[in-house]
């Protein structure tokens, strides 16, 4: 009985703690270049690509192409699949 108290009383204790040394990071938008609002193009032929006009920077990725690793929220990414159909829509 005793140690099902120490037990109880320890959880207690515990439940009130927070992480320490955490940093709290401001995540970036993930929507910020508007890519949730293409999602309709998930499927599409990239050609289609050629016949839209956007506010943002583009970036064209075909499977095996060298990408840059900087990070762009405003740019979006279409990622293509091996028929050149659009894969993937992110910002970056």
């Amino acid at each position: 009985m005793r140690r099902m108290m120490m037990a109880g009383a320890a959880a207690l204790a515990l439940a009130g703690c927070e992480p320490m040394g955490v940093p709290v990071v401001d995540q970036p938008n993930p929507n910020q270049c508007g890519a949730y609002d293409l999602q309709y193009l998930v499927g599409s032929p990239d050609t289609v690509l050629e016949t839209m006009r956007f506010n943002k920077p583009v970036r064209i990725i075909a499977p095996g192409s060298a990408v840059t690793m900087d990070y762009n929220p405003d740019r979006i990414n279409f990622e293509l699949d091996r028929y050149r159909m659009i894969s993937r829509v992110t910002c970056g």
